[in-house]
């Protein structure tokens, strides 16, 4: 099955869902940022992703990477839109005007292609895109990647989720399918066609469920501490429970990343006029988690504290909306100096803190070492690390 296909946004959804597409059909990657595209072209990856660079060095892949699509929407059979959208707990609102922007050029290019978006969008959004439009050609397909390993979650699905009952849906999700079955994925893949408004659902209910375990195991390891009892045993104790298991349950300084914290704000929002306690006390568990980190070291009464590495956890080169941020902020405003060990950072400062490029000076410097996932490297600052890392990984 060879189709013709544009992917828009070559973040780690979109980059990873034209790899995917590609060993099989014609796909064209696009991007405005015209260095992203030269590295894509160069067959270098722009994310940090062991498959997605495996795979754009080596693998036989029908991809080409442009920074306008104008001219090959008119023939295209899909467009994958895979753009940034923002939610803003202030206004209450999500932005997704650069969604709308894409569907608009294929409309004004004369484009008969089915648009599928991948972003994340509010619970009635293609409803209210199919009205502003005129077109039922546009559906949702929700992704379930986590950062660091996106490609190898497309070739490993958990489900395939696509919100249409059409034939183009259909056809959508096969090729889907054939994609991760050509990577090796093994037994049955599961491929839900539903209508519009649940597979929106799907996604933000998925990812406020993971974020609810985490800030239950984080709200467990802030009873431990408070008490003077051992988290890693009562984690471990409970995890056995075959119901719970021992899957995110790491205790951290809070959910982060591109995901959990904007899907769980959003979900909320969409409780507007339904009865609920349950996801208003996931949000709010986050920031509860930050402030009690926050004064927890605080109390070791440090003059200098150092933030080791801001991205949001091991293998990534993401730091947006990365938990220890919140707790450098805290921490800054009560006066103390903070100062960042990022190699990922150019410049000088962030957010007023001073970066120390050189790791031992760094150690040194700081009287406290906040680090939300402990590594090797960090083995010379001995008991000045602060963790709540209990078992080595994310």
């Amino acid at each position: 099955m060879n189709r013709r296909i544009v992917v828009v946004g070559m973040g780690y959804v979109g980059l990873s869902n034209a790899v995917l597409l590609a060993q099989h059909n014609d796909v064209l990657g696009v991007d405005l940022d015209v260095s992203k595209i030269e590295r894509l072209q160069a067959g270098v990856s722009p994310i940090s992703d062991p498959e997605l660079e495996d795979f754009l060095a080596h693998a036989d892949l029908r991809l080409t990477f442009a920074t306008d699509p104008t001219a090959a929407y008119a023939d295209a059979d899909f467009v994958v839109v895979a753009t940034p959208t923002d939610y803003d707990p202030q206004t209450n609102y999500f932005n997704t005007s650069s969604v709308e922007g894409v569907i608009r050029d294929v409309l004004d290019a004369g484009s008969s292609a089915t648009i599928v978006i991948k972003s994340t969008i509010p619970v009635g959004c293609v409803h209210a895109l199919r009205e502003q439009f005129g077109t039922e050609a546009i559906l949702h397909s929700p992704e379930f990647l986590r950062e660091g390993r996106a490609l190898y979650d497309n070739l490993h699905p958990s489900r395939i989720i696509v919100g249409a009952q059409t034939q183009e849906a259909k056809e959508f999700g096969e090729l889907l399918l054939e994609g991760a079955d050509a990577g090796g994925s093994g037994g049955e893949i599961a491929v839900l066609l539903t209508s519009s408004k649940e597979a929106e659902s799907i996604k933000l209910f998925s990812n406020t469920f993971l974020a609810m375990r985490v800030a239950y195991f984080n709200e467990l390891d802030t009873f431990a501490i408070t008490h003077g009892v051992d988290s890693r045993q009562i984690i471990e104790g409970v995890s056995l429970d075959p119901r719970i298991g021992s899957h995110y349950n790491n205790p951290s300084f809070g959910y982060g990343g591109y995901c959990l914290p904007k899907d769980t704000k959003q979900l909320l929002a969409n409780y507007r006029d339904v009865p609920q306690k349950l996801v208003e006390a996931i949000v709010g568990a986050n920031t509860t988690r930050k402030d009690f980190i926050a004064t927890d070291i605080l109390r070791r009464n440090p003059s200098v504290v150092g933030i080791h590495r801001l991205i949001m956890k091991a293998g990534s080169d993401n730091f947006r909306a990365s938990s220890v941020q919140g707790i450098m902020k805290r921490i800054k405003a009560t006066g103390v100096e903070v100062i960042v060990y990022e190699p990922e950072l150019e410049g000088d400062t962030f957010f007023g803190s001073r970066i120390v490029r050189d790791l031992q000076e760094f150690i040194d410097t700081a009287d406290v070492v906040v680090a939300n996932r402990r590594t090797p490297e960090l083995q010379s600052a001995g008991a000045k690390v602060y963790t709540r890392d209990l078992f080595g990984e994310d």
